[in-house]
């Protein structure tokens, strides 16, 4: 039985995994958050020692932790940019070559919804956030290239077990299929460096995932099954760049809140002309 660790393992994605994958692997979970579970391991890994501690002696690595939104860059810096570094370095030094990294829909958010777009375009991320997984993708095709490691980049749409909108009816996965995809990456002889998209088998999909199915991906799902559901709830658009955009509301430009502007206001009321 391989020893596989789940960063980020106390995420939606990550619980998601570690119920789906009870029995068949041998689990390591780890976050900087507290669980009660008996394989998990407390890290954080913009920490290169917490990296190191936690991916030593596993036989593949599945790193979901870091930030899982658009926010602050900082945040983003700590856990996307030198947290990633951090996992795929220590992975190197502890000779662990298999890394599934579940990059993100926003690494391509900017492309068109009239679009159908495949694992072999340019990335047009959406965010600092999708920058961040961009940069991701980056550093794993060095590692491959440069090290001889293996990765499976999934471009992750939204993992839950029902779509919740109109938008995600196109970039959907269920719990079940994503388990199945990231198996592939686990377990797949002959992987070196593949990207592929994280969705079930949807009718709207905005993506051509044959890539995923020439790994052997067989999605057990549908978006369209809610589909009466979804735009019963769904609300009249407001915002017509996002609904322009594959990446929705982070292709906006008042994406999150701007923590320099309270400061700016502070200072300029106090000066005198």
């Amino acid at each position: 039985m391989k020893t596989v660790l789940i960063t980020g393992a106390t995420g939606d994605v990550g619980t998601h995994l570690a119920r789906e994958f009870a029995g068949k692997y041998k689990l390591r979970l780890s976050d900087k958050r507290p669980t009660k579970a008996k394989n998990f391991v407390k890290a954080d890994i913009s920490k290169m020692a917490d990296a190191l501690k936690i991916t030593k002696g596993v036989d593949a690595i599945v790193h979901l932790g870091g930030y899982s939104v658009e926010g602050p860059w900082e945040g983003i810096l700590q856990a996307n940019i030198i947290g990633c570094y951090n996992v795929f370095e220590a992975a190197r030094r502890n000779g662990v070559k298999r890394i599934i990294f579940p990059t993100s829909n926003h690494a391509t958010g900017f492309y068109r919804r009239d679009e159908t777009i495949d694992h072999k375009v340019y990335p047009r991320p959406d965010s600092r956030y999708g920058v961040s997984k961009v940069f991701g993708e980056a550093l794993g095709r060095l590692y491959a290239d440069k090290y001889g490691m293996e990765f499976l980049m999934v471009r992750i749409g939204n993992v839950h077990p029902f779509p919740l909108d109109k938008r995600r009816l196109s970039i959907w996965i269920s719990p079940r299929d994503i388990a199945q995809l990231v198996s592939i990456g686990i377990d797949k002889p002959g992987i070196k460096f593949e990207i592929v998209y994280g969705i079930s088998r949807n009718k709207r999909a905005w993506y051509d995932n044959a890539n995923a199915y020439r790994l052997g991906y067989q999605p057990q799902d549908d978006a369209e099954t809610y589909v009466d559901e979804v735009l019963r709830k769904e609300k009249p658009a407001s915002d017509p760049i996002a609904e322009m955009y594959q990446g929705g509301i982070f292709c906006t430009a008042e994406d999150i809140p701007n923590p320099a502007a309270p400061v700016k206001k502070a200072k300029a009321k106090g000066k005198k002309k």
